[in-house]
């Protein structure tokens, strides 16, 4: 589940990045979806370490 959530992480801020360089509604569906994979990757880290404490 860590790599996962890193993997999901370096996704979500290339795609930030890759978003920014874009023109219109393209830029803007590729920042969502980049942030989507941001916040799931700070998710799976979340869950990872509860489940480590259990």
């Amino acid at each position: 589940m860590k790599v996962i959530g890193i993997l999901l992480i370096i996704v979500g801020v290339l795609g930030i990045i890759m978003g920014m360089m874009m023109f219109g509604d393209i830029g803007v569906a590729c920042i969502v979806g980049a942030i989507s994979a941001l916040l799931s990757g700070v998710g799976f880290l979340l869950v990872s370490r509860k489940l480590k404490n259990l």
